[in-house]
């Protein structure tokens, strides 16, 4: 009786914990749709089917005013602000890649690293350039490890990003074998789940087919027609730009891996990915919520090679609505309908190609960064007798070389001038204001920028409006970040080509995102009230009752969560 007295004490102990158990999710999926411009929802709602954007758009809440709220709206930056709730001021991911120290850096490149299951260009990555928490590093760590994280995408960044520091697993596509690797960071071998994906080899067979419409082309009214100047190739050895179009066979036969990054079939393989590590790994199927991070980087690529107004856009998210109708009845069906937590958002828009919106008499431009970085040096040469005092123009920054910012920029308190080097011969005076200066002022007088921000000066005498200003500060990160910001006008980029298009830009174009909720603790509704980037991984903790990543700066979307 004693013994069964212990016992049954024991059993209510435990019940009584576990009742005392926050509710939660069995698992969380955030899908970011690279390069997915807000009115995409709507642009192409009238093709979509009742079980993919629609579902999560009608069944869940829309959050329609969602803005980034830093500088620049590039890829590495969004899935870093997404998953912290932060900005590279404080998580660091200053851009794709940056200047530091005079050295390019790649946002996850690892030197410590080593590939697992790849090649070692693509292999040597990790988050160690994550200056803090993600959400899902949180969940792990608020549940002693018990909860599963991973990030899945054909991008290393837009997998190893959102996975964390703590991450389970962070996958991506190498294009050098055509599969699915990792790093040394995360563990010493390819899981079983991994090798057998891998071994069927499903990159071959989606390469074989030809990607040609998927509906009749009169139903597509939201494009301009086929094989216009405004867009790329998708392969050098490619007739016109138009359909279909075939991925390039290299001698003996095989496919160049690259070749399906560009392709909706880009986007099933991800999600094909996606759901062999949720059953693999049993995820929702434990006592703590798993977390899995999916990126689809095909409508990146396609887009900055195509442009928004091309029928490949148009027909590219037609085919991701039944890819992600698909993964949902899979999330239904594995998981439980009711039982996870979706959200669905974008890293950054994109712009009209230039090309397209002057023929529309609307203000624009493609500006060639070596172009202008070319014409600054040769202006500079005039006081400094060298030919590269700038070193760089990345992520729309001016970063000074070395010993400008360390020698010639000084005490700019008290505007001092510099002794330039030479005899001030030949008509050079011996003396000239700062280097800084002088760029500020040739750069004002381009007609393409609007305004130039000293970084260093926080924006002193700036016309530019305080919203701008502030996401030029959420992106500064001294050690990472240049010493001026040029601001272009709107309408205009620093393109690849002048085909196609970008993005990095502050306009509306470029930082409106969609953002849907759907599942588990999320109400029908909506809301125009502007909420940022940075909200979401604040939201995310409140949903699952756990501390905010260390560096978190947003707010919970209160009109969602109670």
């Amino acid at each position: 009786m004693k013994r069964l007295s212990i016992l049954s004490l024991f059993l209510l102990v435990a019940m009584s914990a576990r009742a005392k158990s926050p509710a939660r999710p069995r698992l969380i999926v955030g899908i970011v749709v690279d390069q997915m411009r807000w009115d995409y929802l709507y642009r192409y709602y009238r093709h979509f089917g009742p079980d993919g954007f629609r579902r999560l758009m009608e069944d869940g809440f829309r959050c329609e005013q969602t803005f980034i709220n830093y500088l620049p709206s590039y890829t590495a930056p969004g899935h870093a602000s997404i998953y912290t709730g932060s900005v590279p001021a404080i998580h660091g991911i200053a851009g794709n890649d940056w200047i530091e120290r005079g050295k390019s850096i790649y946002c996850t490149d690892d030197d410590t690293a080593l590939p697992v299951g790849g090649s070692m260009r693509w292999g040597r990555m990790s988050p160690r350039s994550l200056l803090t928490t993600t959400v899902t590093d949180e969940l792990r760590l608020a549940t002693n490890f018990r909860s599963r994280a991973y990030g899945i995408s054909l991008k290393d960044r837009s997998s190893i990003l959102p996975a964390g520091h703590l991450a389970n697993g962070a996958y991506w596509f190498d294009d050098s074998t055509g599969t699915f690797a990792t790093s040394s960071y995360y563990r010493s071998k390819l899981p079983s789940w991994v090798d057998r994906f891998n071994a069927r080899h499903p990159a071959d067979s989606l390469l074989t087919e030809a990607w040609t419409l998927r509906d009749a082309p009169a139903s597509y009214t939201q494009s301009t027609a086929d094989d216009v100047r405004y867009e790329g190739k998708f392969s050098k050895t490619a007739a016109g730009t138009g359909f279909p179009h075939q991925a390039v066979r290299i001698p003996g036969g095989a496919f160049t891996y690259n070749g399906l990054r560009y392709l909706p079939a880009g986007n099933r393989l991800t999600l094909q990915f996606a759901k062999e590590c949720i059953a693999a790994n049993e995820l929702g199927q434990g006592a703590d919520p798993d977390f899995l991070c999916v990126s689809l980087s095909s409508t990146d690529y396609a887009g900055h090679r195509f442009g928004p107004n091309a029928l490949e856009m148009e027909d590219m998210f037609i085919r991701l609505d039944a890819d992600l109708a698909k993964f949902l009845a899979y999330l239904d069906e594995g998981v439980g309908a009711g039982q996870y937590t979706v959200f669905l958002t974008a890293d950054h828009g994109a712009a009209h190609n230039s090309l397209f919106l002057d023929d529309h008499k609307v203000p624009a431009g493609n500006i060639s960064e070596g172009s202008l970085l070319r014409d600054l040096n040769h202006f500079l040469s005039l006081y400094t007798n060298e030919d590269s005092t700038v070193a760089s123009l990345e992520n729309y920054q001016v970063h000074f070389k070395d010993e400008y910012t360390k020698k010639n920029l000084i005490d700019e308190t008290q505007q001092l001038s510099i002794v330039l080097r030479g005899s001030g011969h030949g008509g050079r005076p011996s003396f000239s204001p700062l280097i800084k200066e002088k760029t500020i002022q040739w750069l004002k007088a381009r007609p393409e920028i609007a305004e130039v921000l000293d970084l260093e000066e926080s924006f002193r005498n700036s016309s530019v409006p305080e919203q701008i200003q502030t996401m030029a500060a959420n992106g500064y990160y001294a050690r990472r970040c240049g010493t001026l910001l040029y601001i272009l006008k709107p309408g205009y980029y620093a393109g690849y080509a002048p085909t196609g298009t970008t993005h990095g830009t502050w306009n509306p174009y470029d930082t409106h995102i969609p953002l849907l909720w759907y599942g588990w603790g999320i109400p029908k509704g909506q809301t125009h009230r502007e909420v940022h980037i940075t909200d979401i991984a604040a939201t995310l903790s409140a949903l699952l009752h756990i501390q905010m990543p260390n560096g978190c700066v947003g707010k919970v979307i209160t009109d969602m969560v109670d």
